[in-house]
């Protein structure tokens, strides 16, 4: 007789991706179809911000189901058709892995009339939108209570999160996994070839204010000039940082490079000596950035944003170091630490990687997760 196959809907967000969490939830889809399809059907619900309801396969019988959208308040999508899909379709799952923040799949979850397992993904409190929250707390309560399991990006975030503090007995630690950068080596001496004789210390993300990035543009005051900063990204920040960097005096030191596409990303990890992510709160949860760049065997320096998974993705002395939040001249001290020395580069770099291939891979999460639903369903069996 043919064993009968777990099924999972991941639940939350928004397509098409365009941050750390809806990358998770579209990694764990893809990863359970390409490695596990024998084991588990997975599928993916969320808001679809551009081209309305569908259903996209994946291959692997997986299927991402976009819901559409009306409109979006407080950067959280309003979708009445995912109230109506989710109440259809959740009769069909054993577990449903609902990914925080976002209050539409919660509302979705909670009028559904779902009675399996709930996986709670706690990615982040919700920081910015204080008056969404006033409203969504109560729902919010209900979710921590209503999930079998929680399960947290880092320890540090499980343990410090006011959010979690009455559930912890039902936390679990699962780690971001990506797979590894691949830079192509014409590529990376392209950039390279753009900053001659230069260590190139790169950074992206989003040009807004919670990245530090003006702390980074200050710390390259105390870099020698054989130093450059590339921050890669875009955002409402790019004319007052253009503004800072002209106004220092830094113009060809400090870099933004704008956009920086899927295909040219792999090779600026691979041209740059180090990473750094400036970041100054906690908004900040994990900086999915750094294991990108550990998996090219580079260094990190980061920040010790309280209450944040920062410093405890990037290990203080093994994969780089880390330093006090919206402090330049302390960023550009770490910097010259690890790069202004050949054998303590190496020693970092070659931490850095091995730090990634032990905790970070994409397949070591999809494997944790694995076990982590086959426990859970034995519960209900």
């Amino acid at each position: 007789m043919k064993e009968k196959r777990l099924r999972v809907l991941q639940l939350g967000k928004f397509y098409p991706i365009k941050g750390g969490v809806e990358k998770v939830m579209y990694d764990l889809t893809t990863g359970f179809a390409e490695r596990f399809s024998h084991k588990v059907i997975c599928d993916m619900m969320c808001a679809d911000g551009e081209k309305g309801s569908r259903t996209i396969h994946l291959g692997g019988n997986a299927r991402l189901i976009c819901c559409r959208t009306l409109w979006k308040v407080a950067a959280t999508m309003i979708s009445p058709s995912m109230i109506h899909t989710l109440k259809k379709e959740c009769r069909n799952y054993d577990i449903i892995h609902v990914h925080h923040p976002d209050p539409m799949a919660c509302i979705a979850l909670f009028l559904s009339g779902y009675k399996g397992k709930v996986v709670l993904h706690w990615h982040s409190d919700i920081q910015k939108q204080k008056m969404l929250l006033k409203f969504y707390q109560p729902l919010q309560e209900w979710l921590l209570k209503r999930a079998d399991l929680i399960l947290g990006t880092s320890p540090v975030y499980l343990a410090e999160s006011p959010c979690l503090q009455s559930v912890q007995g039902k936390t679990r630690c699962l780690p971001i996994g990506v797979e590894p950068m691949r830079p192509q080596a014409e590529r990376v001496a392209a950039i390279r070839e753009k900053y001659p004789c230069k260590k190139i210390v790169f950074s992206l993300g989003r040009l807004v204010a919670y990245k530090g990035y003006e702390y980074l543009i200050e710390a390259a005051r105390f870099l020698d000039d054989d130093y450059v900063l590339l921050i890669g990204g875009t955002g409402p920040l790019k004319a007052e940082l253009d503004e800072k960097i002209k106004m220092l005096g830094l113009e060809g030191k400090v870099v933004l490079l704008g956009r920086v596409s899927d295909e040219d990303l792999p090779a600026y990890y691979g041209a740059c000596e180090l990473f750094c992510l400036s970041s100054v709160q906690k908004t900040e949860a994990f900086g999915i950035v750094q294991i990108e760049a550990m998996s090219c065997g580079k260094p990190i320096v980061a920040t010790t944003i309280p209450q944040s998974g920062v410093a405890w993705v990037n290990a203080h002395g093994q994969s780089g170091l880390n330093v006090a939040p919206e402090s330049g001249r302390e960023l550009a001290e770490a910097i010259r630490a690890i790069a202004g020395d050949e054998v303590v580069y190496s020693g970092y770099s070659r931490r850095a990687e091995l730090r990634y291939r032990s905790l970070f891979t994409k397949e070591r999460m999809i494997e944790n997760l694995l076990d982590i639903y086959h426990n859970l369903w034995k519960e209900q069996k």
